[in-house]
């Protein structure tokens, strides 16, 4: 669905305080988790605002995010 959130905290409700602790804690996942919400954000507001982007940027940005956050839930899993 366009617009849908996909922040992390929406995406794994059940890792919140592991979220806040190694966004406290870890600079590496801090910066992913930048890099995440950043980019989140960017493609929801493409999405809402219809604003003009090719289907291959469009797509490159979602892969960019999954993989993203596989690399987060890697850091919560782990």
């Amino acid at each position: 669905m366009l617009g849908e959130p996909h922040d992390l905290l929406h995406e794994f409700p059940e890792y919140a305080d592991k979220i806040a602790e190694l966004r406290a804690s870890n600079d590496v996942f801090h910066n992913l988790m930048d890099e995440y919400d950043w980019l989140d954000a960017h493609i929801r507001n493409l999405e809402e605002l219809h604003n003009p982007v090719s289907d291959f940027h469009m797509e490159e940005m979602k892969k960019r995010r999954v993989l993203l956050k596989d690399r987060l839930y890697a850091f919560l899993h782990g």
